[in-house]
């Protein structure tokens, strides 16, 4: 009974090792301890305290190996610290979960290079390798490689990984190629209130799809003999509407035109690679897509997704708040434009380098320097719009550096029903946010943060944007139950650390 349950164990651990691309040695240096003690623990052999379980867990950042004794993991931010030195910006995380949702066109072998290592990406491989994708972190844990097989067993869909991640959802283009019924379980992610998939099922039917939802399940049914006959026009500019179409629209025999397609960045990242699988895409960059499909799609590919200007933004925004000069390398400047002349307009000192290519040989990228400015708020409110006006995931962070600019800021989130809400919790550190309606806020600044222990908002973004503010805030805060920020950024508080932040990791035991 002994040895049947520290063999389970010793299993886990080995798992969670290898998803986040370890060796036994690396674990072993992270643990203090010998590789071959890791050997022995992951073949079973040798008996396991709850402390050292707990102890694996905290080096795997994995709530499997601990065995839920270690619970949510929260953060201990001592604030007031400037940052300093230079950070690279990470690959899109959502331009890696398009990629690996684009990966089952494929029969080939796709290799994705620099792949965010985020919670987003992890719960997408387990829904891979629950209906039979084989994948493998390659060269020390940086890159994946993804291997499908020649049929895929949507039954055995891990549904509880898939609920935890809005693009699922993401799944219907490509599999509506491979099978003519399957279900998929309802969208999760971030709590931002109703968000209609519709649209998705407005432009998919086109390609034959039928979509009807009960019981907390997608059931889908395809009709073969349905083919796109004019433009399909999205109802939704929407970032994942119009990459589900891309997704039908590339193994579709013959030509697809979509119509008010968003230009974003992980759109244009999901072009390019389909270009590489062999698919023809006109007007990349424009509303505007011409899709030359392709029945058929096997081939050996290698792709290198652009990098992250939500996470540039992240990052900025902490040199703001904290009144720092920071060097943030790698910005995709092109998807950031906007955000720069607004804040040019509210008095940021700042320098950037001449352009460079990105390693997809295509985004336009710049490093940016960051010194400490004397803000005033803007003129107009800030909004966002499709690209390429204001990212719509950037505009929590106006909430932050409002609060240190001098005036009054309106922010209008109307995008989500109830994101807006979440930056009122500013207002626990010091913040003067005034909450006018579910989609607006009044910022008032400057603001003298102060200390403070919460829970963390169940919104990627406002979460980030109570960190940073913390980073800002004189003392020790507490944020607890930090999962939604591991969804959409690999290591974040050691990378800020590595700037000069101090923020701990910690879980109740």
């Amino acid at each position: 009974m002994i040895d049947d349950y520290l063999a389970r164990i010793g299993k886990l651990i080995r798992d969670a090792r290898q998803h986040r691309g370890w060796t036994q040695s690396q674990l072993a240096e992270a643990l203090g301890t010998s590789q071959s003690a890791v050997n022995r623990i992951e073949r079973g052999n040798q008996n396991i305290s709850l402390e050292m379980i707990a102890r694996i867990g905290e080096a795997l950042d994995s709530e499997i190996v601990s065995l839920g004794y270690s619970g949510p993991m929260h953060l201990r931010v001592v604030g007031g610290r400037r940052l300093s030195g230079a950070i690279d910006v990470k690959t899109s995380k959502n331009a890696c979960v398009a990629l690996l949702c684009a990966s089952l066109l494929n029969s080939g072998r796709t290799t994705l290079r620099r792949v965010a290592r985020i919670e987003e990406v992890y719960r997408i491989l387990e829904v891979l390798g629950s209906i039979g994708v084989r994948t493998r972190w390659i060269n020390e844990g940086n890159d994946l490689e993804i291997v499908p097989p020649a049929r895929l067993d949507l039954d055995a869909m891990d549904t509880e990984a898939a609920r935890r991640t809005r693009s699922v959802i993401m799944f219907l283009g490509p599999l509506l190629h491979r099978t003519d019924r399957f279900r998929i379980p309802y969208a999760g992610g971030c709590d931002l209130g109703t968000r209609t998939v519709q649209p998705h099922m407005n432009a998919l039917r086109h390609f034959g799809l039928d979509v009807t939802a009960t019981d907390g399940t997608y059931h889908a049914v395809v009709e073969r003999a349905i083919s796109p006959s004019r433009p399909i026009v999205l109802t939704e500019r929407g970032d994942t509407v119009t990459e589900n179409a891309l997704l039908a629209a590339a193994r579709n025999d013959g030509v697809t035109v979509i119509r008010n397609a968003s230009s974003n960045y992980m759109v244009q990242d999901l072009c390019f690679f389909l270009e590489q699988l062999g698919v023809r895409v006109d007007g990349v960059g424009t509303t505007t897509l011409t899709v030359h499909g392709v029945t058929d799609i096997d081939r050996d590919v290698d792709y290198a997704p652009s990098e992250d200007p939500v996470e540039a933004m992240s990052l900025l925004a902490a040199a703001v708040v904290t009144e720092s000069e920071l060097t943030i390398r790698r910005v995709p400047i092109e998807f950031l434009e906007i955000e720069l002349a607004v804040l040019e307009e509210m008095g940021l000192d700042h320098e950037r380098t001449e352009e460079y290519k990105a390693d997809n040989g295509r985004t336009r990228l710049i490093d940016l320097t960051v010194r400490p400015s004397k803000l005033r708020a803007p003129i107009d409110k800030i909004h966002p719009m499709p690209f390429p006006g204001l990212n719509i995931d950037n505009v929590p962070f106006f909430a932050a550096i409002a609060a240190t600019a001098q005036g009054s800021t309106l922010i209008h989130d109307w995008v989500y029903d109830n994101r807006a809400i979440y930056l009122t919790d500013l207002t626990r550190l010091g913040a003067g946010v005034k909450l006018l309606d579910p989609h607006r806020v009044l910022v008032e600044g400057p603001t003298r943060w102060r200390a403070a222990e919460m829970m963390c908002p169940p919104a990627l973004r406002p979460a980030v944007v109570i960190l940073l503010a913390m980073m800002a805030a004189e003392g020790t805060s507490v944020l607890r139950n930090v999962y939604v920020i591991n969804r959409g950024y690999e290591d974040l508080a050691e990378r800020l650390n590595t700037i000069g932040a101090q923020i701990e990791t910690f879980r109740d035991i």
